[in-house]
């Protein structure tokens, strides 16, 4: 059963679910927009009885403090500064790393800083190569090129309910078997005032995560950290397009597009579940001989 903790870093109240034994091996789980750790319920008490997981919340996001822009520099830099500083305040020395949309850049970050704490990658539509930015990151770039209000008006229907249930039911399987407390939550915390500002922020600040790529490409094929690949091959966002390079850079990895969307956890947790356990089981043993 998962606890609900808080911990102060930089002032700043970080909100974290963790389950399992500290004694067992850690997975941090890193989260995506417009989402919290809430993304990772399901999984966590399904890895539980193995491992350790911890999932927080950033700055902004779910139960997480939300300084307004002017207090607080919403860009992945500081949130992945925040993030390290909470690992480190945990003191989360080892662990595999879960990371997923927003997650990855604030993920790769840390692990190019600090390789020999990562003991595997789970990668789960999270990019790291250009490839993966198509026709859904064309009013994107527009923003980074020219951060204009006309063009930020243009990203604000990503902020909008639609857009979020968008986000969580195109590309499924089977549309009713998302649950809509998903995108209500997600939403309602979308939707406090001044969340809209922090979010066009970030938005702004993802084009500062592709100059970073060739770092992150290197730290892959410097330091192969066992992967796993499990990607919703049906996702607009970060479609398949941006999960096969990684096969070019790894060379202990194991890849599954599944038949599902943006949100695969919420078709496919089981399966993933099974995944992870299986893949992190054997990478594990293999370290420790």
């Amino acid at each position: 059963m998962s606890a609900y903790r808080t911990i102060q870093i930089d002032g700043l109240n970080i909100a974290y679910r963790e389950t399992g034994s500290p004694q067992s091996p850690t997975i941090l789980l890193l989260h995506g927009f417009p989402t919290s750790s809430h993304m990772f319920r399901n999984l966590m008490d399904a890895l539980a009885d193995r491992f350790h997981l911890v999932a927080p919340d950033y700055p902004g996001f779910g139960n997480s403090s939300m300084p307004a822009i002017d207090e607080f520099e919403y860009t992945f830099d500081n949130l992945a500064s925040v993030i390290e500083k909470f690992i480190e305040a945990l003191g989360l020395n080892k662990y595999s790393l879960y990371v997923m949309d927003y997650g990855a850049p604030i993920g790769y970050r840390i692990a190019h800083k600090y390789p020999e704490r990562v003991e595997a990658l789970i990668v789960q539509n999270g990019n790291a190569y250009e490839q993966g930015l198509r026709e859904f990151w064309e009013p994107l770039k527009a923003y980074w090129i020219e951060p204009t209000p006309e063009n930020a008006d243009k990203l604000r229907q990503l902020l909008t309910l639609d857009a979020t249930k968008w986000q969580y039911t195109h590309g499924v399987r089977n549309p009713e078997s998302i649950s809509p407390d998903n995108w209500n939550i997600d939403q309602a915390l979308l939707d406090r005032p001044g969340n809209n500002d922090i979010q066009l922020a970030l938005f702004y600040s993802y084009g500062s995560n592709l100059p970073l790529y060739p770092q992150w490409q290197e730290y892959f094929r410097k330091y192969q950290p066992p992967t796993l690949i499990v990607w919703g091959k049906n996702d607009s966002i970060f479609p398949a397009d941006g999960a096969y390079p990684y096969l070019q850079d790894l060379k202990n990895i194991e890849f599954h597009l599944l038949n599902t969307g943006h949100f695969a956890l919420e078709e496919e947790g089981e399966t993933i579940a099974w995944l992870i356990a299986n893949f992190l089981t054997k990478q594990l043993q293999r370290l420790a001989t």
